[in-house]
């Protein structure tokens, strides 16, 4: 790996250097760094071993940073006012998308119990919006719409956590690679030290930094180191009590920001940059570690479960969820198709090749990697024609006849980038 650190700091640079034009021209972070990942990869540039410590160490910084940020967002009362889209996607659309998802994986792929099918399931029910980041900070397009999945894909990745390991549990019972009696109670410490983990952290924090600006104690740019400190406490305590450091970091978000609310200015600036650049250090690996490799092994089965799982697996669900909203087909066609894998599906596939020993595990980081790929490119390339032509539409109405659903306004909550960056502004 002699020069894996210097190609990896040098794809960076490229793109930070060109990333308005690149934006331009329709071409998503993760599109540039999955594919300067894949070819560099090939020519061994980035020879990591996806077996390797640094690969898991950056799946688990990575999803640690992002958990914390995309909880620390999320406004309860916000979503008091306005619930109906993001508690429908994910109150009925993403139970509905696992258990679609486990029926096809279980009848399309060789081999593959229900069991493992309903672990592949939860993987892939997760939602990355920054692969289609017009969708959500496109302004023309109805705020009910934009923020129902801003939030959906701020938590599901969250929820979808202790599903993830309590599937896991039930696979490897049912491959008999653990005892029930093991696996449940590996599954209790997860959850449960995680909760603890998460709560400690995320309260000490919260109210550090209250008591802290509320007395001007602390120098500004601490403001943002302090943040970045509680989603670590978060991991440090659920790693020293065997919990999982992503429902820990998960839940420290949510109630970092439960009590920061009515703290004036950015403090989570840090965690937000940290995010992204752990974000696009993983789409590099994934491209280079994980999908070079798989190119060759793929087949018809595990490429046609690709494309159900993000067409009908996920379209299907969204559309029986918001029956009686009232929402035209446009709305719900739009909402089905922009559930973007991305992120949190690599880093369940890293655990899974670290932590598990399910029979038939090679299928089951095909499918995910062959869905994740065709993700990145489908989702990146229709991102802006889509939103543009969703926004024609709505627009296209005489104002005293918009579409009611649609029209009714929602609540903002901050997008997955930096609040001094542009789109991610209140």
């Amino acid at each position: 790996m002699t020069w894996a650190l210097a190609t990896i700091a040098l794809l960076l640079i490229g793109y930070a250097t060109v990333s308005r034009r690149l934006e331009g021209l329709n071409v998503s972070g993760a599109m540039f760094f999955t594919t300067a990942g894949l070819l560099v990869g090939l020519v061994g540039l980035v020879d990591l071993e996806v077996h390797g410590e640094q690969v898991k160490l950056l799946a688990e910084i990575t999803l640690t940073l992002v958990l914390f940020a995309d909880a620390s967002r999320i406004s309860l009362r916000a979503l008091r006012h306005e619930s109906a889209v993001p508690l429908r996607l994910l109150g009925i659309g993403l139970p509905l998308t696992i258990v679609a998802g486990a029926v096809i994986g279980a009848a399309v792929l060789p081999g593959v119990s229900f069991a493992e099918a309903v672990v592949l399931a939860i993987v892939l029910a997760c939602t990355d919006a920054a692969l289609g980041q017009a969708v959500v900070s496109d302004q023309r397009v109805p705020s009910r719409i934009r923020q129902g999945l801003n939030v959906e894909s701020g938590l599901n990745d969250g929820l979808c956590v202790p599903l993830f390991f309590i599937a896991i549990a039930f696979a490897e019972t049912d491959a008999g690679t653990a005892s029930s009696a093991s696996a449940a109670e590996l599954v209790f410490e997860q959850i449960g030290y995680g909760l603890v983990g998460g709560i400690l952290a995320g309260a000490l924090g919260g109210l550090a930094l209250r008591f802290a600006t509320s007395r001007r104690l602390i120098e500004p740019h601490w403001l943002q180191i302090l943040s970045v400190a509680s989603a670590l406490l978060a991991a440090g305590i659920a790693t020293a009590l065997g919990g999982s450091i992503f429902i820990a970091a998960f839940t420290g978000g949510f109630v970092f920001g439960t009590l920061r609310r009515d703290t004036k200015g950015e403090v989570t600036y840090l965690v937000d940059e940290g995010g992204e650049l752990f974000n696009a250090v993983t789409f590099i690996v994934f491209g280079a570690v994980i999908l070079g490799p798989a190119l060759d092994e793929v087949t018809w089965q595990v490429a046609l479960y690709a494309l159900l799982s993000l067409t009908i697996v996920r379209m299907l669900p969204v559309a029986l969820a918001m029956l009686g909203t009232g929402a035209r087909s446009p709305t719900v066609a739009f909402l089905g198709w922009f559930g973007p894998r991305g992120l949190a599906s690599i880093v369940f596939a890293v655990i899974l090749i670290d932590d598990t020993e399910l029979p038939h595990l090679q299928t089951m980081l095909l499918a995910i990697t062959v869905t994740i790929a065709l993700s990145v490119y489908a989702h990146g390339l229709s991102a802006r024609p889509l939103t543009e032509r969703y926004a024609r539409w709505f627009n296209a109405h005489p104002r005293h006849a918009l579409p009611a659903m649609e029209n009714t306004p929602a609540p903002e909550h901050r997008l997955r980038a930096p609040a001094e960056a542009g789109h991610g502004r209140r």
